[in-house]
């Protein structure tokens, strides 16, 4: 399947989706879109702890609504 068949193919797959499933899909997406961020700011920051992991976390969510 090609990249332009398979991107077809989800949104056909989303088309199908109830607004509630849509919205699952999409907070998920979010959780791990957030997972991946506190992974490189603990990657950036080693001897940071989990408060100060979520704080960065939340100022690079701040930023990124400026931008």
């Amino acid at each position: 399947m090609t990249p332009d068949a398979a991107l077809e193919r989800q949104i056909e797959l989303y088309r199908q989706m109830t607004g509630e499933q849509r919205l699952a899909v999409a907070l998920r997406l979010h959780e791990m879109a957030c997972d991946v961020a506190r992974e490189g700011i603990r990657h950036q920051h080693p001897g940071a702890g989990e408060q100060e992991v979520e704080r960065l976390l939340r100022e690079r969510i701040e930023l990124s609504r400026t931008l």
